[in-house]
């Protein structure tokens, strides 16, 4: 998601979207674990996104 979308959404739907990331990232975690994962490069974008989240999360407290 891009950081403008972010900037955009409210709390509330900020804590819903880090949940989801957060979900996301441990079903990959799983696939990485199993030998399943097929595109490594989306744990990285997941992580980067968590982070973007939790950033705009702790300026707008």
């Amino acid at each position: 998601m891009a950081s403008k979308d972010i900037n955009n959404q409210s709390a509330d739907e900020l804590k819903q979207h880090l949940l989801d990331l957060r979900k996301e990232q441990f079903n990959l975690r799983m696939q990485k674990g199993s030998g399943q994962l097929t595109q490594p490069h989306q744990l990285r974008r997941v992580r980067r996104d968590i982070a973007r989240t939790k950033f705009v999360l702790g300026s707008k407290k």
